[in-house]
């Protein structure tokens, strides 16, 4: 039996509702209640299984409905998650919980106008309903409507800023003391944390009192990561730090000096690397007469890129041929702050864009995708990889061997990226010039590692992703070794 205090007290919780079970005990209620101590044991499947059979009992059992929706949504079964919560609004409608929850998998799910109504509903049903309010102020943020995103933040955070998220491990765990911000931009690293071996807990700077104790940690990790749009949040995690003595990953100072433009002119000139010239400017100015001459003077000249300001992933993104298109585009994006950037030409021989992503763990270089497209425009996740197999091969042979993908010079320029960024957690994302430079896309904090798909075909791309998980947890571990030491 585990040393771990809290684990033990489940175990023998699980004994004793194992023993009722035995005896002959009916009732949906106690297989509800043993499938949840399975799920914060972290017997996940157990757990699916146990929510199963309390449901078989009484199909209409609130409690396993909840609890089954969450594990389904924690292991990533969006799709079976919304079943399960529109099963729980069918029976009960007025539960502005369940609308919520069904906000929060709908929005990972990338239905942002459905997520955003099911918020809605939930505050008509409950006005005080915390997680409606959390969830709405994401939503509204991604529109840009800032003052109402900012009140729905203040009615979401300001009473419960802190999230403590499961640890399912058997002995004390690696506390990890995560800042984030209620807005855009925080580095998506919580599917990193291994919780056999971190317990993460979740500060919302911008509501955390910065004379209010912080929770018991042994090394923070700053995820505030977007410099473009995340300026207070950082001002705010600064002022948080004052109140630890644990290392501190991805300091916030550092962070706040990765803004796409930023990056672009300090990054501009190191040996082996091609940086596209940048330009920030609001919609009034993108929309002015005279905008071939300001470019002008920047170095800039149409064909560009236009990008609303703080957008990852492809959202709002678009390649414009002149000041005309420039404009009818921006209609179209939320917000008023945009980026103009350099078309760089990526196109190989053999007319496809090649888009490589690099990870840079504590100043080590880890290869992460190379994603192969005949569009400009190039993320993985919408990259010619599932009907393409010599593409898969092309990924297989980068995350096998970058260095020989690469060549010397590219891999040496992303060493020096990596060192001028100086941060513990960062990606590049670059494709490769006709001698061998860097042609760089975009190098921060921002970077997502995403977890491959189920099923065969994406068995090649596993063990790149655990290297990089573990890495990342060894690195944590690694700090918080260093400043107990101190």
């Amino acid at each position: 039996m585990t040393d771990w205090p809290p684990r033990r007290r489940l175990l023998e919780e699980l004994g004793r509702l194992d023993g009722r079970l035995a005896a002959g005990e009916p009732g949906a209620d106690i297989r509800a209640a043993r499938a949840g101590v399975l799920q914060a044991l972290g017997r996940l499947d157990e757990a699916q299984a146990g929510y199963l059979e309390a449901l078989a009992a009484d199909p209409r059992h609130r409690g396993a409905l909840v609890q089954f929706g969450a594990l389904l949504q924690e292991t990533g079964r969006r799709s079976a998650a919304i079943t399960v919560y529109r099963r729980l609004i069918e029976l009960w409608p007025g539960d502005a919980a369940a609308h919520a929850n069904l906000g929060h998998v709908l929005w990972e799910h990338e239905d942002h106008a459905g997520a955003k109504a099911s918020y809605e509903r939930a505050l008509d049903l409950d006005p005080g309903c915390v997680p409606a309010h959390q969830g709405l102020a994401a939503a509204l943020g991604e529109l840009r409507r800032d003052a109402e995103a900012g009140e729905h933040a203040r009615l979401g955070y300001a009473a419960r800023p802190i999230l403590r998220l499961p640890y399912y491990g058997e002995r004390e765990p690696l506390r990890v003391l995560v800042l984030a911000s209620c807005g855009s931009g925080n580095v998506p690293i919580t599917g990193l944390l291994d919780p056999r071996r971190v317990q993460a807990t979740l500060v919302f700077a911008e509501f955390q009192e910065p004379d209010s104790p912080l929770p018991a940690h042994d090394v923070v990790f700053n995820a505030i990561g977007d410099a473009d749009t995340g300026a207070g949040a950082l001002a705010k995690a600064e002022l948080l730090l004052r109140g630890t003595r644990a290392p501190v990953l991805n300091a916030p100072a550092l962070v706040a000096r990765t803004g796409r433009a930023a990056n672009a002119l300090r990054l501009r000139g190191l040996p082996g690397l091609v940086v596209p010239r940048t330009l920030d400017l609001g919609r009034s100015e993108l929309l002015a007469p005279g905008l071939e001459d300001r470019l002008a003077a920047q170095g800039l000249a149409f064909p560009l890129l236009l990008r609303a300001r703080g957008f990852h992933g492809g959202r709002h993104f678009e390649a414009v041929p002149d000041a005309a298109s420039a404009a009818a585009a921006s209609e179209g994006m939320p917000g008023d702050d945009f980026t103009l950037i350099e078309r760089l030409e990526a196109r190989g021989p053999d007319g496809k864009t090649r888009k490589y992503r690099v990870m840079a763990l504590g100043g080590e270089l880890y290869p992460l995708h190379a994603a192969v497209s005949t569009r400009w425009k190039v993320h993985y996740f919408s990259a010619d990889m599932r009907d393409h197999p010599a593409h898969r091969a092309e990924d297989g042979a980068f995350l096998e061997d970058p260095a020989s993908v690469l060549g010397p010079r590219a891999l040496e320029a992303l060493r020096r990226v990596a060192a001028e960024l100086s941060l513990d957690y960062a990606g590049c994302d670059f494709s490769l010039g006709p001698d061998g430079e860097v042609l760089l896309f975009e190098a921060n904090a921002t970077m997502v590692i995403p977890r491959p798909e189920k099923g065969p075909l994406w068995d090649y791309r596993r063990p790149a992703v655990e290297r990089l998980a573990a890495a990342f947890v060894t690195l944590l571990e690694s700090r918080a070794r260093a400043g107990a030491s101190r």
